[in-house]
């Protein structure tokens, strides 16, 4: 018996790093994933890996900022696994310089993967659990609590240099988990931030302009400076930058049923790190 048995998550941005790591752990725990990711292939290898070690996932692959994405989402749940227990916001990239050579469009890139799509996404999964709910209460049964979890980052709390737009979306995070935390209370949901710090990840392990993804056409240079990652991890007290799966069990924690009555809080996992 896993502690998510029976349970149903949408979890965005997943194919690779730290949200393929989320989608293990749940599915290893019991819980039916919907596996989202901007191409097909890494979904595709995600959901395999789940189906592999005797679990159940379906990928969902597309941009999460698309018009329509977040009812299609929602509804591959609805459809494929009959309903909608955990919601992890995690998609997203980074897209960073200084303010006076930011662009409009590294601006409204950020603010619309990261605070926008997980707007929407909540949006849509609304009439879905609202709906389980009353058909829950009507017929005398117990109401199971749900569980959202929004990826946020230490940039969003205590900012960045060279990270307005992302510090400025993430900090939105914050604003959106505390205010739905307070909304969705009545239909037994606890809605929680968790704040990853420094994660080993393809965005960081790379050196400064060595490597670049591509969004929806656009080329953006990743990778960080080994002099820069040399002076980050000399900041984290336990010495070292965490490890996707690491970040996966923060998540993790937001999830189980020891985690009821937490709800608008923000969860740090920067290795003690301190803002």
């Amino acid at each position: 018996m896993g502690t998510l048995d029976g349970k149903v998550a949408l979890v965005s941005g997943a194919g690779r790093g730290i949200g393929r790591e989320i989608v293990l752990k749940l599915a290893s725990e019991g819980a039916a994933v919907v596996v989202n990711d901007l191409d097909d292939e890494p979904a595709a290898a995600t959901v395999a890996a789940v189906v592999a070690s005797g679990g159940r996932a379906v990928p969902c692959t597309g941009s999460v900022t698309e018009e329509g994405f977040a009812e299609r989402f929602v509804q591959t749940a609805v459809d494929t696994f009959g309903g909608l227990d955990i919601i992890v916001n995690n998609a997203g990239y980074t897209w960073d310089t200084v303010i006076q050579k930011m662009t409009d469009d590294q601006w409204d890139a950020m603010i619309d993967v990261h605070l926008k799509a997980p707007f929407r996404i909540l949006r849509a999964a609304q009439p879905v659990i609202s709906a389980a709910v009353k058909a829950a209460r009507a017929a005398g049964e117990p109401v199971p609590c749900r569980k959202v979890v929004n990826i946020s980052s230490i940039s969003g709390l205590g900012g960045n240099a060279g990270q307005v737009n992302y510090a400025a979306a993430k900090a939105g995070v914050t604003g959106l988990t505390k205010t739905l935390a307070k909304e969705w209370g009545r239909y037994d949901v606890t809605v929680n931030t968790v704040a990853f710090g420094l994660i080993a990840t393809r965005l960081t392990n790379a050196p400064a302009g060595a490597g670049t993804i591509t969004v929806q056409g656009q080329e953006i240079s990743v990778g960080v400076s080994p002099q820069l990652m040399d002076a980050m991890t000399a900041q984290v007290p336990l010495g070292r930058p965490g490890t996707p799966a690491e970040a996966a069990g923060a998540v993790y924690l937001m999830c189980l049923p020891e985690s009821d009555y937490i709800s608008g809080q923000t969860l740090v996992c920067g290795g003690g790190y301190v803002i």
